[in-house]
């Protein structure tokens, strides 16, 4: 299968950026469709509505729900991709919906979304009420499951910067957790379902991407919307779309995500999927924090009359202002940084670090500085 001419017939040209909200989607959601179906399911805390859309008449039922935390909308981008491929009339989409009955929650937390925020308005981690439910979306997500009764979850998430396969010097573009059920982290019949599909991800995604795809920790907190449906015996997988060089709008990932969603599809339908690779599950490197966003090496910096030669790092902080995403670059660490990477290096050859204030970096402080008085460095770039 072209996996990559799939998705450039079906990428969703209204949706691009950081910043998704749901008055991007909801008009591309409104649009008529004969073969789907569009429910508004209930509100947000601050009264905005929340959809299902369900697409297929097939046996299988896929429940998959995005920015359950607002400020990751990678996969929502890559949900509605998806959403186009499901409505064409090509052999393959038709064979999927005749398979399977799929129910979406492209935005679970618009109001997160629109103050690009990880809570929702009132500041509760979503992913982290799958017991208490306390708030109105952690109660719509649950009692969509309830209702629809799936065989798979896809729980769609992104990942910072900040991850690295194992502790390579790749980063992890994409990783996949199966969630585990127990404190024990054991590997029953459902959570080994679900480690068969992400292993046949990850064999399509290296064609891809090699060495970037990663496996998320598993340790057990039933709290986690994936821990507990893993144990009400539905086999959840958990999707972080992370770094791809030099891709900050995560534009690349994104289909990186598609792809691996389609394939998913495709081998659901293909096999009948069965408890048996939890070893090449195992393979899959481990993520690990590895990465910033930016490093500085060699770098001369006087502190009180003592020049000494150092490494500095920074990373970006996402901003809302004025209702755009600015990425604002901030001083990180300072020290020897063995075993880190940045996303971009700059060899500084021994330049004297200066600023507008103290001459010295902070951390915290923006990252906005001079090299030997004549290189300007401004938001952490060097500005040519």
């Amino acid at each position: 299968m072209n996996y990559e001419h799939i998705f450039n017939q079906s990428r969703e040209s209204k949706l691009s950026g950081r910043y998704i909200t749901l008055n991007d989607i909801e008009s591309i959601l409104l649009n008529n469709n004969l073969i789907s179906k569009l429910t508004k399911i209930g509100e947000s805390v601050l009264k905005k509505p929340i959809y299902k859309y369900e697409i297929g008449t097939g046996q299988i039922k896929i429940f998959m729900w995005s920015q359950m935390h607002g400020n990751e909308s990678t996969t929502t981008k890559a949900l509605f991709d998806l959403i186009n491929f499901l409505c064409t009339q090509s052999t393959n989409s038709i064979n999927i919906r005749n398979h399977f009955s799929f129910c979406f929650i492209p935005m679970l937390n618009p109001d997160g979304a629109l103050l690009y925020t990880r809570e929702n308005a009132n500041g509760v981690d979503l992913n982290r009420d799958a017991q208490n439910l306390s708030q109105p979306e952690s109660k719509i997500v649950r009692a969509i499951f309830n209702d629809f009764k799936p065989d798979f979850c896809y729980n769609l998430h992104d990942q910072r910067t900040i991850y690295s396969v194992g502790f390579s010097n790749k980063p992890a573009t994409v990783s996949f957790l199966a969630p585990s059920y127990n404190v024990d982290r054991d590997v029953n019949k459902t959570r080994g379902i679900a480690m068969n599909v992400i292993v046949s991800m990850n064999n399509v995604l290296q064609k891809f991407i090699p060495g970037q795809v990663a496996r998320f920790d598993d340790s057990f907190n039933i709290n986690c919307i994936g821990d507990t449906f893993q144990s009400l015996n539905v086999a959840t997988i958990l999707f972080e779309a992370g770094h791809f060089q030099n891709d900050y709008d995560r534009e690349i990932t994104r289909k990186f995500i598609f792809i691996a969603l389609v394939s998913s599809l495709y081998y659901i339908y293909e096999n009948d999927v069965v408890a048996d690779k939890y070893p090449f599950y195992l393979q899959i490197p481990q993520n690990k924090v590895a990465f910033y966003d930016i490093i500085y090496k060699n770098v001369k910096i006087n502190y009180d009359g003592i020049e000494i030669i150092t490494n500095f790092a920074i990373q970006y902080k996402e901003e809302l202002v004025e209702g755009k995403l600015i990425f604002k670059a901030y001083f990180s660490e300072i020290g020897n940084l063995e075993g880190f990477f940045g996303h971009f290096e700059y060899d500084a050859n021994y330049k004297l670090y200066s600023d507008n204030d103290k001459n010295i970096p902070e951390i915290e402080k923006p990252a906005n500085f001079y090299l030997d008085k004549h290189l300007n460095i401004v938001n952490g770039l060097v500005i040519e």
